[in-house]
């Protein structure tokens, strides 16, 4: 593949890498189809690559599930609270660009435990937990996405 088309997967990989850190664009995905493309292109070995690529990141979200739902079985948050918390966040980020994600995402958690526990403080506790463990999936699926993208760049060196 000449230099340009790597550089172009690996401006997508970038893209996908701050889709995971904001979550506007589904990161992962961006990172795995753009991986894939350049494996379709490149064909032999850069299937290897993919391969590993692919593993890895489906490695990082199994984790990232089982990680996340223990941090909420720990703060007794149920899904309803980060769903909430996750709609309000992406009505947020096109309220206030950006930052409205992580506002939005905090008000529409309290309020979904202050509403289920009636109480400010369990409330709070509540909203720290899972903001606890939006914390813990986005940070796995990161890393999961990053060794996938230093896997690419060996192999885009190497091939």
């Amino acid at each position: 593949m000449p230099l340009y088309g790597d550089v172009i997967v690996g401006v997508c990989i970038l893209i996908g890498l701050l889709g995971i850190v904001v979550p506007v664009l589904p990161g992962t995905l961006v990172v795995v189809v753009a991986i894939l493309l350049w494996a379709i292109v490149v064909g032999g070995w850069a299937w290897l690559i993919f391969a590993i690529a692919a593993v890895l990141i489906a490695t990082s979200e199994v984790i990232k599930y089982v990680l996340a739902g223990r941090v909420m079985r720990r703060h007794e948050i149920p899904n309803r609270t980060v769903l909430v918390g996750a709609v309000v966040g992406i009505v947020g980020f096109f309220v206030i660009p950006v930052i409205g994600l992580f506002i939005g995402f905090i008000v529409g958690a309290m309020v979904s435990e202050l509403i289920r526990t009636r109480s400010t403080a369990a409330a709070w506790r509540g909203t720290v937990g899972a903001t606890k463990a939006s914390a813990v999936t986005i940070g796995i699926e990161l890393l999961g996405a990053l060794l996938a993208s230093g896997v690419w760049l060996a192999g885009a060196i190497a091939l």
